[in-house]
C-alpha cells in the first residue's frame, strides 16, 4: 500500500491536477517557485522550462516596457492583492488575454516569502462580450440611424431615457431636450386630460402591447398622425424595468386616406344623382300624367255650361288623383326611410282579403292567385304603406311571369326574428307574409341590388325603380325586415316580418267624419310660410267654419301669442319653416300655454321622423277637406 499523503501534499496534488487555471509561486521578487499543468497548458511552458525564471516574461513588450510586472508585486504586497485583466504572452510568442490575480505570501511572522499567482485563459469570453458589445453598438448605431421612426425607451413611470434621430426628425426635441421628460409631452391636451398616456402604459403592461393611431403633438406645437407602438420590456427575471415605444408619422398617409374618403363620397354623390336622373324621366311621366288629369279636369269645372252630373264627375276625377300623386310622393320618402309612418292596429289577413280584388285586377287573368288566411294576425303599423308594400310585391311577380303562372301570399307566425341579408336577427314573434311567385326569377348579380332606390332591370319608362325600396323602407321602420329568395327559371319568394301584436283583440276601423258635418267654431292661428298653401288652408278652415288668423312664421307665431294666447283655441302649423320650425313652436306653446293645443302638418320632415313620441297631432300633406274635419273635431 502507498504511503498516505500529508496534508501538504495532497494539496499539492490537488493544485497539480487543476488543468484550467495556471496556478503557481513565485518568490520575493518574482521568479516561478511553482508550476501546475493548469499552467503548462495556458503558457506552453514544462516545469523545468519555467521554474527559476521572472514572470515577466509572461507580459507583453509594452508591459515590461512599462514595468507592469513590478508594479503588479508592489501592488500585491501593499494593498494584499492585485486582480486584472490583459494580453499574456506565450511560449510560441501567442498573446491571450487572461485574467490574473496576485496575493502576497506571508510566514507565520508576518514576514513576505513570494506571492501566489492564479491565472485565466478568458480570450474566448473577452471575445464573446467585444462580440457582444459590437452588435450592441450596431444596434444603437442602427437603431440611431433609423429616420422614419420614433425608436425610445421609457422608464416604468413613462420619463424618457433615450431618444434616436427619427424621434429627433419627427417630434422635433433633441435628445438634451427631452431625455428625463415624460412622455405625456407629446399628447395633445384633451388626451391628457382623459389619463391617455396612463392608459397605454396600463393596456401594455396588462395586454403585453399597446397599439394606437391617434394624433400626437410636435415640439413646435403642429399635431400630426402618429401610429403607436408600446411594449413592456422586463428582466430575466420579469421585473418590469421600462418601455419599448415606437412612433411613425402617418399624417401624409392620413392626408391620402382623407382624400380618398372625399373622392368616394363624391363618387357616391355623382352615382346618386346618375340615379336620380334615371328616376326623373319615370317619376316625372307619372306626374304630369296626374297633373294632365287635374287640369282638364279643373279646365272642364270653368264651363259655365257643364252639367252637375259630369262637374261631379271632375271634381271626384281630382279627389281620386290627388290621392294617387300622394301615394307616389309616399313612395319616394319611404324607400330613404324619411316618411313618418301612421301606425294602426289591423288584421293582416282582412287587409289581404280586402285587397284580393285589387290584386286580381293587376295580376290579370293568366296569372293564378292565391292568398291564405291566419287567425290572430294583429300587426301595429301604417295600413296604408302595407297596402303599397304588398302591391308593390305583387306587380313586381306579375311582370315576372308574363305567360302566366302562380302567385301566392302566405301569412305565417314566427318565433324571432331571423338574420337575413347579413343584418342580424331580433327576438320577439313576427308575422312573416310569404309572396312567392314562379316566374323568371332573379339572376344572383341582380338580387344583391333589387333594394336600393332607382335600381330597376325594367325599360326606361316601366318604372322607377322605388316599389321594393318602399318596401324595403316600410319594413324597416315598422321594426320588421324584408328577405328574398330566388332562382333563375324557378321563381322568387319575398318575405316581409312585422312585429306581431300580442293579446289583441278584433280590430274595428273607425269611421270616418263626412266632411260636411258641422264642426264647432274654433279661433285658429293658422303658421305657414307658403303663401299659396297658406292662402288655401286658410280658405279650408273658413269654409269648416273656423276663425283664422294666418301668420307666415314661428317668430311672428309667438309674439302674437305674448300678446294674446287667450284669443285662439287651436295653433295649426306647418313644420318645415325657416327660422322656428313647427316642432320648435310647438313644444314651446306647450311650455308656456300648456291648454292651448296644436296640430302639426308636413309632407317631410327630418325632425318628426326622429321623434316619433314628439305627442302633437299630425296631419299629413296633402290634407283632404274630410282629413281636416277629422282632426278637428
Amino acid at each position: 500500500m502507498p504511503e498516505a499523503l500529508s496534508g501538504a501534499g495532497r494539496f499539492e496534488r490537488l493544485v497539480n491536477s487543476v488543468r484550467d487555471y495556471a496556478i503557481y509561486l513565485l518568490d520575493r521578487d518574482g521568479h516561478v517557485a511553482s508550476w501546475n499543468a493548469g499552467a503548462e497548458r495556458f503558457k506552453g511552458y514544462a516545469a523545468a522550462e519555467i521554474i527559476g525564471q521572472h514572470f515577466s516574461r509572461f507580459y507583453t513588450p509594452e508591459d515590461q516596457a512599462a514595468e507592469l510586472p513590478r508594479r503588479a508585486l508592489e501592488a500585491a504586497a501593499t494593498q494584499g492583492t492585485y486582480e486584472a485583466e490583459g494580453w499574456r504572452v506565450r511560449k510560441d510568442g501567442t498573446r491571450f488575454w487572461t485574467s490574473a490575480v496576485i496575493d502576497p505570501v506571508l510566514d507565520e511572522s508576518g514576514a513576505l516569502i513570494g506571492f501566489a499567482k492564479v491565472t485565466r485563459d478568458i480570450t474566448e469570453r473577452r471575445a464573446a462580450e467585444r462580440a457582444l458589445l459590437e452588435s450592441e453598438q450596431r444596434f444603437r448605431l442602427l437603431v440611431q440611424g433609423v429616420r422614419d421612426y420614433a425608436i425610445y425607451l421609457l422608464d416604468p413611470a413613462g420619463h424618457v431615457t433615450n431618444w434616436n434621430r427619427g424621434a429627433q426628425a419627427i417630434k422635433g426635441y433633441n435628445a438634451e431636450e427631452i431625455v428625463g421628460q415624460h412622455f405625456s409631452t407629446f399628447y395633445t391636451a384633451e388626451d391628457r386630460a382623459r389619463g391617455e398616456p396612463a392608459r397605454a402604459l396600463r393596456t401594455a403592461l396588462e395586454t403585453g402591447k399597446y397599439e394606437v393611431e391617434a394624433w400626437r403633438v410636435r415640439k413646435s406645437g403642429e399635431r400630426f398622425r402618429a401610429g403607436v407602438l408600446i411594449d413592456p420590456i422586463r428582466d430575466e427575471s420579469g421585473t418590469l424595468i421600462g418601455f419599448a415605444k415606437i412612433t411613425r408619422d402617418l399624417t401624409e398617409r392620413w392626408q391620402v386616406q382623407q382624400e380618398l374618403e372625399r373622392a368616394r363620397e363624391a363618387m357616391a354623390q355623382a352615382q346618386k344623382m346618375e340615379a336620380v336622373g334615371r328616376l326623373t324621366g319615370g317619376v316625372a311621366h307619372d306626374f304630369n300624367n296626374l297633373l294632365t288629369i287635374i287640369r282638364s279636369s279643373a279646365d272642364l269645372l270653368k264651363l259655365p255650361t257643364l252639367a252637375p252630373e259630369k262637374r261631379e264627375r271632375y271634381v271626384e276625377a281630382i279627389a281620386q288623383t290627388a290621392e294617387r300623386a300622394a301615394a307616389l310622393t309616399s313612395q319616394l320618402l319611404a324607400f330613404s326611410r324619411r316618411q313618418p309612418l301612421k301606425p294602426e292596429l289591423f288584421d293582416v289577413s282582412e287587409r289581404l282579403a280586402e285587397m284580393r280584388q285589387l290584386m286580381q285586377t293587376s295580376v290579370g287573368g293568366t296569372v293564378t292567385l292565391s292568398v291564405a288566411s291566419l287567425a290572430g294576425a294583429i300587426v301595429n303599423a301604417d295600413r296604408n304603406q302595407f297596402e303599397s308594400a304588398v302591391l308593390n310585391l305583387v306587380i313586381n311577380a306579375r311582370d315576372a311571369m308574363p305567360a302566366g303562372g302562380t302567385l301566392s301570399l302566405v301569412p305565417t307566425i314566427v318565433d324571432g326574428l331571423p338574420a337575413v341579408r347579413g343584418h342580424g336577427g331580433a327576438a320577439g314573434r313576427f308575422l312573416a307574409l310569404r309572396v312567392s311567385d314562379t316566374g323568371s326569377g332573379i339572376a344572383p348579380e341582380v338580387l344583391e341590388n333589387i333594394f336600393e332606390p332607382f335600381f330597376t332591370t325594367k325599360a326606361a319608362n316601366q318604372g322607377t325603380g322605388l316599389g321594393l325600396s318602399q318596401v324595403h323602407g316600410f319594413a324597416k321602420q315598422s321594426g320588421g325586415e324584408i328577405d328574398v329568395r330566388s332562382e333563375p327559371g324557378i321563381g322568387t319568394a319575398f318575405t316581409l316580418y312585422l312585429p306581431l301584436v300580442r293579446g289583441a283583440g278584433p280590430v274595428v276601423a273607425p269611421p270616418r267624419r263626412a266632411p260636411t258635418r258641422p264642426l264647432p267654431s274654433r279661433r285658429v292661428l293658422l303658421v305657414e310660410d307658403n303663401e299659396a298653401v297658406g292662402q288655401f288652408a286658410r280658405g279650408l278652415l273658413e269654409e269648416l267654419g273656423q276663425t283664422v288668423t294666418w301668420v307666415s312664421n314661428g317668430e311672428a307665431a309667438l309674439e302674437l301669442l305674448e300678446r294674446a294666447h287667450d284669443e285662439f283655441d287651436l295653433v295649426f302649423s306647418d313644420v318645415i319653416m325657416p327660422g322656428i320650425d313647427g316642432l320648435e313652436l310647438a313644444r314651446a306653446i306647450r311650455s308656456h300655454w300648456p291648454a292651448l293645443p296644436v296640430v302639426l302638418t308636413t309632407g317631410y320632415s327630418h325632425a318628426l321622423v326622429a321623434e316619433q313620441d314628439h305627442g302633437f297631432a299630425l296631419l299629413r300633406k296633402p290634407y283632404s277637406l274630410g282629413g281636416l274635419a277629422d282632426i278637428l273635431a
